[in-house]
């Protein structure tokens, strides 16, 4: 069994999509609104919205995705309305001249990359056997960095060019490029094909049957989440709704620690460390510093998966965990920008074994039917880290009056990530039941 690659790198002109906006959203919207707002609390809070759309939403449109029947398949419907409507709003932001027509068009913009963001992470495990989707995840991952890249570095320099409109309407164009390679050349099964299929049991994402049908069942009721064994019956699997609460509760402690470094780290640097003359040093050193952990992020992301592929997604998880935590922990003693360089690049390789093989392992407990609805799971538990972590943070920075308590914050979080890990027991590929303790 091989991954097909080129079908995998065409799907990632979704998450490509996606990341350009978000991280072309998150460097200039701020800006925007320092024009209206003197509070940096109320501006965090509306820099909140695209994740509260998020926890809202996202599951909402994934579960209907899996009952969506088209002649365009199921999920592409809500990908190619969504995007384009993405595209055709996106460069209204930098045009706005009240608080009140900002706040109109980012309302608008983050409702609708609601709806589509789970539908097109779901068509990766849909098309992709289920013992290849770390590898398949990797390289979806990869191309969600490369639209990253795209803001960072060819945006800065089009706003440089042209001012803000500009890397606003570039990246709408390339917006609307990526959708055209997934209407061309990803083809998902039609309403009729997905029925004929789902009963024969020969689509792409379900995974192999193992031997023992009872141990392959799918928990009747996952603390509200209704779904049904493969036979029909309403038959719980204690073991897997257990495996499930306590890998949703891992992603969001690890996530609560990552996006409280991702919000604080530019105040930390520019707050507390100092170049040789002794002067602070500035958010562009910040941005630099934070760029060596991206790209050993991105350049580690297509072997995270083959990682997993051979020391299972669990060792590999709880390794990169492992690996962050006690990165993290070091960079509390030391000031040191070299020091510090050499940290988070090897940071960056450790959190691409973790988030690589994140959601291939929740929707491996899902049934093919239910995947857009266990990745909305995911990201429910992901932004709500996303929402509470700055907040959370922020008051606790307020308390102890220093930035360094972000790396005792963070290590604790993924040493709490850590510990929910080990009762993690499914979402190994290849249909292994279960994870060997």
């Amino acid at each position: 069994m091989k991954l097909n690659y080129k079908q995998t790198f065409l799907i990632g002109f979704g998450f490509f999509a996606s990341s350009i906006a978000w991280a072309m959203y998150n460097n200039y919207v701020p800006v925007l609104l320092k024009n209206y707002l003197s509070s940096t609390t109320l501006i965090g809070i509306v820099m909140t919205f695209d994740n509260i759309f998020g926890v809202i939403f996202q599951p909402v449109f994934g579960a209907l995705s899996d009952k969506t029947r088209t002649r365009f398949g199921r999920r592409m419907p809500y990908v190619l309305l969504g995007i384009p409507v993405c595209a055709v709003v996106f460069p209204f932001i930098p045009f706005t001249k009240s608080l009140f027509s900002l706040m109109a068009v980012i309302i608008i913009f983050n409702f609708v990359m609601s709806t589509w963001r789970a539908p097109v992470v779901a068509l990766m495990p849909d098309l992709t056997p289920a013992p290849l989707r770390s590898q398949a995840n990797g390289i979806i991952n990869f191309m969600g960095g490369l639209g990253s890249l795209f803001s960072f570095f060819a945006g800065g320099l089009l706003f440089k060019l042209g001012g803000m409109p500009l890397p606003f309407a570039a990246s709408a164009v390339l917006m609307l490029a990526a959708v055209i390679v997934l209407k061309v050349f990803v083809r998902e099964k039609t309403g009729k094909e997905l029925e004929e299929e789902l009963a024969d049991n020969k689509l792409p994402g379900l995974a192999v049957e193992p031997a023992e049908p009872e141990k392959s069942a799918v928990p009747a009721k996952i603390h509200g989440f209704p779904q049904k064994s493969p036979d029909g019956s309403h038959a719980a699997e204690p073991g897997r709704n257990k495996s499930l609460v306590f890998l949703l509760l891992a992603i969001l402690f690890w996530f609560t620690g990552y996006n409280a470094v991702e919000t604080f780290f530019s105040l930390y640097v520019t707050n507390t460390l100092r170049d040789t003359s002794g002067n602070f040093l500035t958010a562009g050193d910040a941005s630099l510093l934070l760029a060596m952990f991206s790209l050993t992020f991105l350049g580690f992301s297509i072997p995270a998966g083959f990682i997993s592929s051979k020391l299972g997604r669990k060792r590999t998880i709880l390794a990169g965990l492992a690996g962050v935590t006690l990165l993290f922990t070091l960079m509390l003693f030391t000031d040191n920008i070299w020091a510090l360089r050499i940290l988070l690049l090897l940071g960056g390789i450790f959190w691409a074994c973790v988030n690589i093989n994140s959601l291939p392992m929740v929707v491996e407990m899902a049934q093919w039917k239910d995947i857009g609805r266990y990745t909305g799971y995911y990201y429910f538990f992901s932004f709500s880290a996303a929402i509470i972590s700055p907040i959370l943070f922020g008051f606790i920075r307020d308390m102890v009056s220093s930035y360094d308590a972000i790396f005792v914050y963070s290590s604790i979080s993924f040493a709490l990530a850590i510990i929910c890990m080990l009762f993690v027991t499914h979402g190994e590929a290849a249909g292994d039941v279960k994870i060997q303790k």
